[in-house]
């Protein structure tokens, strides 16, 4: 076990007041974001509620929920855009919301984004309180919900619920709770095809944890063959017990590890490990078999669902050329000066996670992530919406905003909050999303 394996988590009781702040300073964070969309879309005259629901992909959910899968458009171009494409863990829960309440099934997006949300944000300040601490925590949580593109944490798209899933089955994986892990990366491949990255980091952890288990066990062995015999001492003394001192109700729990963290783990943990293992592909392998079966295609059938909509993976190559189109005018050099710095930042960032020695399921979680929004060949303009489940690659920058004064920190924060709500509702009244 790692250190941070074994450091202690908060008690359970106290989990939600831990996280508070950072609950609060999220839903502050949205509520700007939202009353800015409401206040420029009434002043365009466009309902911002059926912007949040009932636009570009979130209609394409509401299909699925509504006629199931099987629907589809076909451009003048050739094209064939179907609703296979949409994974279906969003449009059930749409489905379900419906089932048991008056509500529509873009009413039921809405409540099950607005939910997700808040999950996901608890999701990451666990994440980040583990590996940073509290105030750590709270700034990744502000920062993912200043990001120029947060408005569609509060839109009818999957994004929220899959960075809810992809969170606490990192925070379970870095708690040792393998099944959880395993089922909750089971539910993020229902959600995303980017689900192969929470699986990637689970397999990657146990795997890696399957190894240290081996070393510290050959490591034992050497030791005690190589251990001189202790000579029998006489029995101690019998000395009163210290005084128990009452429990800190904020002091974090026991960990749930072995007395000693180095000792190889027992049979009942590598089977939750290896289970959690078995579970967490499960999602993704599922759906995209299914809708191979569904047309006929085999195992590689999604991916032609994927070329129908001009999408698919060439390890960045269309995305580049994008980028050096951008110079071939003045006014449009600016917007691809403005990519290079964004990619830029976002590779730096990773690279500083791997210097700062994050633990390694979020490094594999995020460079799969990263790596799958940036090399795409096609809709750029929605790589930013596709890196908002990285959140990872904000942990680099929360310790440093934690250890400035707070009014600072306030400060920077708010009027980012200011600019992102702006932006957000200047670009749902606009292009918005693809």
């Amino acid at each position: 076990m790692t250190d941070l394996e074994t450091r202690a988590a908060p008690p359970r009781a106290g989990a939600l007041r831990r996280a508070a702040p950072a609950l609060a300073g999220y839903a502050a964070v949205r509520a700007l974001g939202l009353l800015a969309l409401f206040l420029w879309s009434a002043a365009r005259d466009k309902s911002a509620y059926t912007l949040l629901t009932a636009r570009w992909d979130a209609l394409w959910y509401v299909r699925v929920a509504e006629l199931g899968y099987g629907y589809e458009v076909r451009l003048p171009n050739g094209d064939v855009h179907s609703n296979l494409a949409f994974f279906p863990l969003l449009p059930w829960l749409e489905r379900l919301a419906a089932a048991v309440s008056p509500l529509s099934y873009a009413d039921g997006g809405f409540l099950v984004t607005l939910v997700s949300s808040l999950a996901a944000a608890w999701g990451i300040f666990a994440v980040a309180d583990r590996v940073h601490g509290r105030r750590a925590g709270v700034c990744a949580v502000l920062l993912w919900a200043v990001l120029p593109v947060g408005i569609v944490q509060s839109m009818a798209y999957s994004e929220s619920l899959f960075t809810a899933l992809a969170a606490w089955s990192l925070y379970a994986v870095l708690t040792g709770r393998w099944v959880t892990a395993g089922t909750l990366a089971l539910f993020a491949g229902l959600t995303r095809p980017v689900g192969l990255a929470v699986a990637a980091a689970v397999w990657v952890a146990a795997v890696a944890s399957f190894a240290r288990d081996r070393h510290a066990a050959g490591a034992g062995a050497r030791d005690t063959q190589n251990a001189p015999d202790a000579p029998e001492t006489p029995a101690a003394p019998d000395t009163p017990a210290a005084p128990e001192t009452p429990a800190d109700p904020e002091a974090p729990a026991a960990p749930e590890t072995p007395a000693d963290p180095e000792a190889p783990a027992g049979p009942g943990t590598r089977f939750r490990r290896i289970l959690g293992m078995a579970l967490a592909p499960l999602g993704t392998a599922g759906y995209v078999l299914w809708v191979g079966h569904h047309t006929g295609k085999g195992p590689l059938g999604y991916l032609d669902v994927q070329a129908g909509w001009r999408n698919g993976f060439d390890g960045g190559w269309a995305f580049a050329w994008f980028v050096a189109d951008k110079f071939t005018s003045f006014p449009a050099a600016l917007a691809g000066v403005g990519l290079i710095v964004g990619v830029a930042s976002v590779v730096w960032l990773y690279v500083t996670g791997v210097r700062q020695r994050q633990p390694l399921p979020l490094l594999v979680y995020t460079g799969v992530v990263t790596a799958l929004a940036l090399c795409a060949s096609s809709y750029f303009g929605s790589k930013p919406r596709l890196l908002l489940p990285a959140f990872p690659l904000l942990l680099p920058l929360a310790p440093a905003l934690a250890g400035a004064r707070i009014r600072r920190s306030v400060a920077v924060l708010g009027a980012v909050a200011v600019a992102s709500a702006v932006y957000g509702a200047f670009w749902l009244n606009g292009s918005g999303p693809p």
